[in-house]
């Protein structure tokens, strides 16, 4: 590693496994120091040890304010600061229309936007001026997809707020940019099949429309990140950056 985060305070949301957790890890390795949150303590205990001594997990669900105050007092006391926030909690179900319910549709948003307006807003007190926020959003921004227009409807908001909040931030020079990852093989991506011969379905459905012919893997996300989170991109703002093997650009 070439310590491009040498220093630097990090919030990773959603940390503890997939996508999250491949980020919390280069970012250690680049020199950073790492505050993780996820939703159950066990997992969250886990992915601190794998990720080593650098990182602090926090349990807290990212569409409960009361969760993120406390995450953020947190960091206050023991850090003082932000550099870098990566928002990465999120998730999503099928739901075709006709079958969508305002549970499914509350959910969604709840964790999918509320959370990430949420979770960037109350950093911002902290937040070092010149610092750089990454949205995780999805290829499903500029894509349709069958049964999933709830989930789609929510990432493209996440790359929305990155135009958007560039303008609201200028005055501190914090850059804001998303990621769209494309099919990754993470648990989340497991979890969208109910039975393994569905989820094996899914994803040679998935390969087949991705012209490097694989699915991505977490770390191939994260290394992206690293680039957005660091000096690397210091004239990158507002932009979404495609980790998808081709995947929507065809």
């Amino acid at each position: 590693m070439t310590g491009k985060l040498e220093g630097k305070l990090a919030v990773v949301t959603g940390g503890t496994s997939g996508i999250g957790l491949a980020t919390a890890k280069r970012f250690v390795a680049e020199g950073a120091y790492v505050f993780i949150t996820g939703r159950r303590q066990a997992e969250l205990d886990k992915a601190a040890g794998e990720i080593g001594s650098n990182a602090v997990p926090v349990r807290a669900d990212s569409s409960n304010l009361a969760d993120l105050d406390r995450l953020y007092d947190l960091v206050k006391t023991e850090a003082g600061r932000i550099d870098v926030l990566f928002v990465n909690a999120g998730g999503g179900e099928f739901a075709a229309l006709g079958g969508i319910t305002e549970e499914h549709y509350d959910k969604t948003f709840n964790t999918n936007v509320k959370g990430v307006l949420f979770t960037v807003q109350k950093a911002l007190p902290l937040f070092r001026d010149g610092g750089s926020i990454i949205l995780n959003a999805s290829t499903a921004t500029s894509k349709g997809t069958p049964t999933f227009s709830v989930y789609s409807a929510t990432k493209a908001a996440v790359r929305n707020f990155a135009r958007s909040w560039i303008l609201d931030l200028a005055g501190r020079h914090i850059r804001v940019n998303a990621v769209s990852p494309g099919p990754i093989a993470t648990p989340g991506l497991e979890g969208l099949a109910e039975t393994e011969e569905q989820a094996r379905q899914f994803k040679a459905a998935m390969v087949a429309g991705i012209p490097l012919g694989r699915l991505g893997m977490p770390d191939d996300v994260a290394k992206a990140v690293v680039f957005l989170a660091s000096d690397d991109s210091s004239f990158v703002n507002g932009a979404e950056l495609f980790v998808d093997g081709g995947f929507a650009q065809i």
